[in-house]
């Protein structure tokens, strides 16, 4: 991630707590409870992390070394919503807070370059497209620094999610994209205006055209192999997604995300998953990951 000092702290903690969603049955609160605490993961985090900071930078956003670990309880939240069902706001589990988006923004990226696009009514151009294609399937953060700028910044990112549904994500301040501020039910509005379909009555699926859909659906579904994990985890067959990743340097702590859509039984569903407060990237990874699994096993009924 970019060289980024933390947000001011009533910007950072101010808790949108909305209660809690009906969780489906005490067996997912307590999947969800061991997954704070659980240790391990399947994939190689730690080779992933490397990839999503600028070269020859340590892995806290100042630069510098990082702080040791502070004691902190780690938080996670998760949304999923049954594209293929009748319902049109996500199931959460947990509080719906905001997060550090991390790396999930570069999907907010896009889709806000992709909407000014067509308000030019032009298409990308090649260099557009020589940013957006490594910003996706590589995390790669030059190439977000440029779009980032593209875009307006925050300003044009807020504009943008104004039509696309979205009504709880602040773009971060001047050049930190990273630290901008969402919510898993807000990450879920964007996942709709990508994976939806135009014919819902679904206040972002008719912002971003057919073609635009199809173009950030096809980098999410190929991203780098050593970035496909978090929500694929949960999927029997099929997943889109983008992953997000950072080490705080005030605590040391860890942000992990992860959203996409995914297909369980036929169904296709969009999932978000939030989380701050890990010792390590693969502790967040592994929390992630579990938490997505528990949360489909409640929606998808198994």
């Amino acid at each position: 991630m970019p060289n980024q000092p933390r947000p001011p702290q009533h910007a950072q903690d101010h808790a949108r707590h909305r209660g809690r969603r009906a969780l489906a049955g005490a067996g997912v609160l307590l999947a969800l409870s061991t997954a704070l605490v659980a240790g391990g993961t399947a994939h190689a985090a730690p080779a992933a992390a490397a990839v999503d900071r600028p070269s020859g930078q340590a892995v806290a956003e100042t630069g510098a070394p990082a702080a040791s670990p502070a004691r902190h309880k780690s938080r996670v939240t998760a949304a999923v919503l049954d594209l293929d069902g009748t319902g049109r706001e996500p199931t959460v589990y947990g509080d719906d807070v905001t997060y550090d988006t991390a790396s999930i923004i570069k999907v907010d990226i896009l889709a806000t370059l992709l909407l000014q696009a067509q308000d030019a009514g032009r298409r990308l151009t090649a260099q557009e497209r020589a940013h957006a294609e490594p910003m996706i399937r590589h995390s790669d953060n030059a190439a977000a620094n440029a779009l980032w700028r593209e875009i307006g910044r925050a300003p044009g990112l807020e504009a943008a999610n104004k039509r696309l549904g979205l009504t709880e994500t602040k773009g971060g301040s001047g050049t930190r994209w990273g630290l901008t501020r969402t919510t898993a039910s807000d990450q879920i509005r964007l996942l709709r205006a990508v994976f939806g379909t135009a014919g819902k009555p679904d206040t972002g699926a008719t912002a971003l055209d057919a073609e635009s859909r199809t173009y950030v659906r096809t980098l999410m579904a190929g991203v780098a192999n050593e970035q496909a994990w978090g929500v694929s985890a949960a999927s029997a067959s099929g997943w889109a997604l983008k992953n997000g990743w950072l080490q705080r340097s005030t605590s040391g702590l860890w942000d992990v995300n992860s959203v996409g859509r995914i297909v369980v039984d036929g169904h296709r569903y969009l999932v978000a998953v939030l989380s701050d407060g890990s010792i390590s990237m693969k502790d967040g990874v592994a929390l992630v990951e579990r938490t997505a699994r528990a949360a489909l096993t409640s929606a998808s009924g198994h």
